[in-house]
């Protein structure tokens, strides 16, 4: 079974791919509306958890992370 996740910038699906892409840790979280421009909400329901897994998980597989140098 294929899930669908909302996709939207500041979602909990992109806050964990770019949580990830960024190495900064596995963080639960999103963003009510844009990113950094809304409240940021961690308590996230078992449906919020599981789509901000799913973003750091694929980015995980993926293996894209941002170069510091």
């Amino acid at each position: 079974m294929l899930t669908e996740y909302d996709m939207r910038h500041g979602g909990p699906y992109d806050r964990g791919s770019a949580d990830c892409y960024y190495t900064r840790g596995c963080d639960p979280h999103y963003y009510r509306f844009g990113t950094y421009t809304s409240e940021r909400v961690t308590n996230l329901t078992e449906q919020e958890l599981a789509a901000y897994m799913a973003g750091y998980e694929d980015a995980m597989r993926d293996g894209a992370r941002k170069d510091w140098d």
